[in-house]
């Protein structure tokens, strides 16, 4: 599948100028270029953008995500096997062919940056590497664990009717759907968009700076290897809005949630101009203005991760007092997975995430520290309200703020 078949929108009708400041890390004197209104960028008449292999990947997460709520709605058990081979792209899982025959796979690029996991700054490890993507294969078990018939209960593994939707969750009360969902936002695309393809480290890695300074182009193709970097970054946030058939939400959606709210309302223009003009300052070798716009990228999606943690510890909060607690599962499972892509975000101008491997841990062990997890809901309340804290204060926002985003 080749993003070359898609259709990018509507040619921008305006065009935005840029006067880029003279510098000595800039390859050329384009005083002047443009910051297109939408993200197209073309090259002798033909699109130079290409994010296929990232619109793949989050297809078979949604294939992968729907086949927990079929499970749940049918009453059948989930397959743990089939559910792996999905994640490694094996013994062709999919239902969509052309995901088999694309040669991409989810597990390889889980917390698989080479920043932060294999090969520049030593962040992480590859033991680390190992480990995540372990437990997100626990998370297949823990589901079919759920499916077998039972109603969830404390130490229980089973279903349980949330309005009018049924849920699946493991015998400590988390939900192993949005654990993967949304902690595969944190450990694959959230850190291969901060610490993979915006890192300074790989764009500008081996030869890619000379051969885009040069506009030497990529083997059969129109981009350059440090422009298809960056839309591999773009990808990742933006891919689920090209792909027509993922219904599930990933980042576009959530930095839109989080934009809605008065306080936090330039979090979406602000990350779709620093993708466009840092695309357009690569095309125009300036690359002091591309790193000051990963730093802009880096930054408010932090942010987004940060306020939809908070938000779905208090949401999770409230709705404790409904029905034994279980009322409150589905969104403190959502803020489990958004505080794990806490581990992978990104502080401008440093080689280190806002919270450290060990502050994640210390958080997610205190959300599940009773005997039954988040079924010992009456040790649980203060500890959401510590989290919530913690977390907005190194962001830089109160509780508050965050609770009122939808």
């Amino acid at each position: 599948m080749k993003f070359s078949n898609y259709a990018l929108g509507a040619v921008a009708l305006s065009l935005t100028f840029f006067t880029s400041c003279s510098n000595d890390d800039t390859d050329s004197n384009a005083s002047n270029y443009v910051i297109p209104t939408t993200y197209t960028f073309e090259r002798n008449g033909n699109t130079t953008i290409d994010f296929s292999g990232q619109t793949t990947r989050l297809q078979m997460l949604d294939e992968m995500g729907a086949k927990f709520n079929t499970a749940a709605a049918n009453g059948t058990a989930l397959d743990a096997v089939e559910l792996q081979n999905m994640f490694s792209n094996t013994n062709t899982p999919f239902a969509v062919a052309d995901l088999n025959s694309s040669g991409k796979n989810i597990k390889s690029k889980t917390a698989a940056s080479s920043d932060y996991f294999t090969l520049f700054l030593g962040g992480g490890s590859t033991v680390e590497k190992t480990a995540v993507q372990a437990f997100f294969e626990t998370q297949f078990t823990n589901g079919a664990a759920a499916s077998q018939g039972n109603a969830a209960s404390a130490g229980v593994a089973g279903s349980y009717l949330d309005g009018s939707k049924v849920r699946l969750f493991a015998a400590n009360g988390l939900e192993p759907q949005q654990i993967l969902l949304k902690g595969l936002m944190g450990a694959m695309m959230m850190d291969q968009i901060s610490n993979q393809y915006l890192s300074v480290n790989t764009l500008d890695n081996a030869s890619a700076r000379v051969e885009n300074s040069n506009k030497v182009l990529a083997e059969n193709a129109n981009f350059t290897t440090m422009e298809h970097y960056w839309d591999e970054a773009y990808g990742y946030v933006y891919g689920a809005d090209i792909a027509s058939t993922n219904s599930l939400k990933y980042w576009s959606s959530y930095i839109e949630q989080v934009n809605a709210d008065a306080d936090f309302n330039t979090v979406s223009a602000n990350i779709n101009l620093a993708f466009r003009k840092g695309r357009a300052a690569i095309v125009a070798n300036d690359y002091v203005v591309r790193d000051q716009q990963i730093d802009i990228i880096q930054k408010n999606l932090a942010l987004v991760a940060a306020v939809r943690a908070v938000y779905y510890m208090q949401e999770g909060k409230v709705k404790l007092v409904e029905d034994n607690g279980a009322k409150a599962f589905h969104a403190l499972s959502e803020g489990y997975g958004f505080i794990m892509s806490l581990r992978y975000t990104r502080q401008p101008g440093t080689d280190v995430p806002y919270f450290s491997k060990e502050e994640i841990n210390t958080m997610l062990a205190s959300l599940t520290s009773g005997t039954n997890g988040l079924w010992d809901i009456d040790t649980l309340t203060p500890k959401l309200d510590a989290i919530s804290a913690q977390i907005a204060s190194r962001f830089g926002f109160s509780v508050a703020q965050a609770s009122t985003v939808n």
